[in-house]
């Protein structure tokens, strides 16, 4: 039995899943990392940070990436489309160490090759499993 193929659209999906998350949160970080400490005993201060810039552009990214996901789902299988949002983890070792001068371990390297070599495992199935009862028509 063939599996059917992506289209170039849905392939673009995926590429923006595992892109917007990563880059949203570096947005987040990049944006706290200027302010003081935010506690939820005072949600004024949550308020000011939400409309800083990066802090804003991290939402946009975020809520981005939920609709980019939430697509994917409507077409693929959570066990195909959840590991395509694990990539965001080398691309967030490369961030955070590139753009934000985070430190990181020969151990997060590792566990990171790791997560990616998990990834291509997963890429090689069918993105939507077959005849599953109640499944998509």
């Amino acid at each position: 039995m063939s599996h059917p193929r992506l289209k170039p659209s849905q392939y673009l999906i995926l590429l923006l899943v595992a892109l917007c998350a990563p880059l949203g949160d570096s947005c987040l970080s990049r944006g706290m990392s200027v302010l003081p400490p935010i506690s939820v005993a005072h949600p004024l201060t949550l308020l000011h940070a939400v409309f800083t810039p990066w802090i804003a552009g991290g939402i946009l990214l975020l809520i981005a990436f939920f609709g980019c996901y939430l697509t994917a789902l409507s077409w693929a299988d959570l066990t195909y489309v959840l590991p395509t949002t694990a990539f965001g983890y080398v691309l967030i070792a490369l961030l955070g160490r590139f753009w934000l001068h985070e430190h990181i371990s020969l151990a997060r390297w590792a566990g990171i090759l790791l997560i990616t070599l998990g990834v291509g495992f997963v890429a090689q199935g069918p993105s939507l499993t077959e005849d599953k009862p109640g499944g998509r028509s």
